[in-house]
């Protein structure tokens, strides 16, 4: 999101003067942690069944013809994939036109950046998450490097993406599948509905193919395994984490 004034402060409040929950004894804290823990349960239901209807949302046909350039030279957007079938696109606020331009991009995204999981488990679900951002990839290669950061970044080649995908003024994730050479819109999310996502299984909860776990709820003809069983250490995934891969 684009940005004219300076972060906020953190608060001054004296350490002493902070409100402080209520003490109670264990017998009421134990209730207390129980009564939240049904709520809490109920939650995860319903975000379950949330992810669920995005497994089942229709898509809708786009170009290809989108050009972006990464660190090994200009493609489209079907090369933002890298051979996957599955593509999370986060736009990244990266300009002249944003907080502290040219050493640093939007805090907001950044924060985001800082707090994202390793690309080697999203592409043992045959996914892949791209940052889009107007900076030049010189910028975005120092920026990387200060943050140290290994997502993959690419820089955009005009303003018809960010147009068409409703992230022209504001961060925002879109969500691709593709089948072959076509590629489609399956999902878009911005604003406060993208405050949970950065672990693995909340990127993949917008996708629609999921988790590809036997216990989701998805449509028949989507694959699914056994859970648990496919986790590894991001190191440890062979070729199928490479880029390019089919």
């Amino acid at each position: 999101m684009k940005h004219s004034e300076p972060g906020i402060p953190a608060p001054s409040m004296e350490a002493d003067s902070i409100a402080m929950p209520e003490i109670v004894d264990a017998e009421r804290w134990r209730a207390a942690h129980a009564a939240l823990l049904v709520e809490e349960k109920a939650l995860t239901k319903a975000r379950d069944a949330l992810a669920a209807k995005r497994r089942r949302m229709p898509m809708m046909p786009v170009r290809t013809d989108y050009r972006f350039v990464g660190s090994h030279g200009e493609v489209d957007l079907l090369g933002l994939f890298q051979g996957r079938r599955q593509l999370i696109v986060y736009r990244f606020f990266y300009a002249p036109d944003v907080i502290n331009w040219p050493d640093g991009a939007c805090p907001g995204c950044s924060w985001l950046a800082d707090s994202i999981t390793h690309h080697a488990h999203l592409a043992a679900r045959d996914t892949t998450l791209a940052f889009v951002t107007a900076a030049p990839q010189d910028l975005v290669d120092r920026y990387k490097r200060r943050m140290g950061w290994d997502i993959p970044f690419y820089t955009l080649v005009g303003d018809d993406f960010s147009k068409d995908f409703d992230v022209a003024e504001m961060f925002g994730y879109n969500v691709f599948i593709r089948d072959g050479e076509s590629v489609y819109r399956t999902y878009f999310v911005n604003g406060r509905g993208g405050e949970a996502i950065g672990p693995m299984f909340s990127l993949l909860d917008l996708t629609p193919l999921g988790r590809q776990e036997e216990w989701e709820d998805s449509p028949p003809g989507r694959p699914q395994g056994k859970p648990y069983v496919w986790w590894r250490l991001h190191d440890s995934y062979g070729a199928i984490a490479e880029p390019e891969n089919k």
